[in-house]
């Protein structure tokens, strides 16, 4: 059974839609997220219109937007470094602050 052009178009469209939305997101926790999501959705579009370097190019975003993601959850941020609240309750200071 054959998913319909129409509906197949349309998840072209929604994973356009997804891939634009992206350029607003600020933080880069969920920029990777929303790269995933939309590549997640391209490649689902290259399955269904049987075209090899879509879904491959889209899984290769994937996993860069998953290894970035993972990366950057495991490092501190720049917010954790200049200011704010540790999770044992202290607080950071960064040495430009003024605090002493």
């Amino acid at each position: 059974m054959s998913v319909e052009a129409s509906t197949v178009d349309l998840l072209g469209w929604v994973a356009t839609a997804v891939f634009v939305g992206s350029y607003f997101c600020a933080r880069p926790s969920t920029l990777r997220r929303v790269q995933m999501t939309g590549a997640v959705l391209w490649t689902a579009y290259g399955l269904l219109r049987h075209a090899p370097p879509v879904v491959v190019a889209n899984l290769l975003v994937l996993g860069a937007a998953a290894w970035t993601a993972r990366r950057d959850a495991r490092s501190p941020s720049a917010d954790q470094l200049g200011g704010v609240q540790g999770t044992r309750g202290e607080v950071a200071v960064s040495p430009g602050s003024g605090a002493r």
